[in-house]
Formats: C-alpha cells, structure tokens, sequence
C-alpha cells in the first residue's frame, strides 16, 4: 500500500539547511493499523505532510496504492489527496455553518458527485460512527467526540486506500478517545489501512504496530505485542459528552 525509499526533506534558512526528513525506508501494507510517535522535532509531522501528499519529498521514492507521488505536480496531488486519502485532524476541521451530513459530503463535492448520492452516502458514513440522529446538527451543537465522529465519517466517505489521522485524540477526553479509537479499530478490522501520529503512548497501543521517529530517522518499529481493545460502545444517540 505505502512504500517510501531514502525519503529526505530539507528546509533551508539562508544558508542553514535542516533535514527534517534523512533517508526514510518505510512499508505500510494493506490493512495495518499503524501509530507514528516520537518527540517535538523528530520528523513525525513532516512525514505525516509527505504521506498525505500535502507536501513532497526533497529526496527519495514515494509510491501510494502503486502509484509514484514524489514528484507528481500540484493538481496531480490534489486529485491523489481527493480519492486516495482521508484526513482526520487534531481540530476537527469541520466547517463551523455547516451541517454534520453537509461536512461529509464535502470530498464527495469537490469531486464532482451527484448531489444524490451525495447525501445518500454522507448519511450511511454519519450512521458508521453512530451519528445518524445528529446528520442536521451544527458542529457547536455536538461534543467534541461527535465532531471527531463526524470528521472520521468525512474521511472515509470516499472510501479511500488511507486514513491519515493526526493527533486524533488530542482534544479529547479520555471516554471520548476510547470512542474515537474503538471505530479506528473497527474500521481497520472491516480492512481499512489507518496511519496515526499521536504522542500519547497508550493510543498508540491500540494500533497494530508503532513507529518511532527521532532526528529525522526511524528509531524503532514494533509490533504492539498486548494491543489494547477499546470497549467503548458507540450507539446512535451518541456519547455522553
């Protein structure tokens, strides 16, 4: 699914060069669920940037769902972002007037869907995560794990090859999180693949395997040997907040 090759990125300063990124080898194969940690610094985020394809390599091969991304143009990118991938933010990045069915059918507008099925789909991702009562509700009308709920239903309304979640869990509560986490695990056992970055240890355990990041190289990369399970139960009223 995902293959990086002696991935660098270099930010320059005038004459100061800092690579953020220095030779990264990295596989993803279909269906992991995979958590990236390591300190402030370390190269996680820039590697989040390059396999979201917000950003490209200085250096090295990028090949996502077999097709090679290091040096595809910007609008090639953009189209690569629209069907390959789905993004889940720390924020939540829902669009504040906007209704909970009308933030998920975003991707789907912007590539070109038909307002029908559009809506159709919208509602059966929103009804996934447990949100089928709140489809008409604004995001200040929802928890902040409902809007995450929400921004999760975006992500994979266009049945993506990736969902790329970044810090997930870091506005959130702890019960909050387990329900965040427990329909990451249930969308990753349906076969979805699933990168996180995430600097809490214990979200990391609930993924399959963690790699850690530091200086810009891979450190470490585990198999999480006693994977929690997160026991939440999502139901269509939602959480308590």
């Amino acid at each position: 699914m995902i293959d990086l090759k002696g991935i660098k990125k270099i930010y320059s300063n005038g004459d100061i060069q800092v690579a953020a990124l220095d030779g990264v080898n990295l596989h993803v194969g279909a269906s992991e669920f995979v958590s990236i940690m390591g300190p402030s610094g370390s190269g996680k985020s820039s590697m989040m940037n390059i396999l979201g394809c917000l950003d490209t390599p200085t250096e090295g091969e990028y090949f996502l769902d077999g097709t090679d991304v290091a040096k595809a143009s910007g609008d090639e990118l953009a189209v690569i972002r629209n069907r390959k991938i789905g993004f889940v933010f720390q924020g939540f990045n829902l669009l504040a007037r906007t209704t909970a069915v009308e933030n998920v059918e975003l991707p789907m507008l912007y590539a070109g869907m038909g307002g029908k099925e559009r809506r159709i789909r919208a509602i059966a991702a929103l009804e996934s995560v447990g949100l089928g009562s709140r489809i008409h509700h604004r995001p200040k009308e929802l928890s902040g794990g409902q809007q995450q709920r929400v921004a999760i239903a975006r992500a994979l309304v266009t049945n993506p090859a990736i969902i790329l979640a970044d810090e997930p869990t870091g506005n959130l509560d702890t019960r909050s999180s387990e329900e965040v986490m427990a329909i990451f695990q249930r969308l990753h056992a349906s076969g979805n693949t699933i990168i996180i970055v995430t600097h809490e240890p214990d979200i990391a355990q609930f993924t399959q395997r963690i790699v850690h990041f530091r200086d810009g190289h891979i450190e470490g990369d585990e198999i999480v040997s006693n994977q929690r399970t997160a026991q939440a139960q999502i139901v269509e009223e939602g959480a308590a907040k």
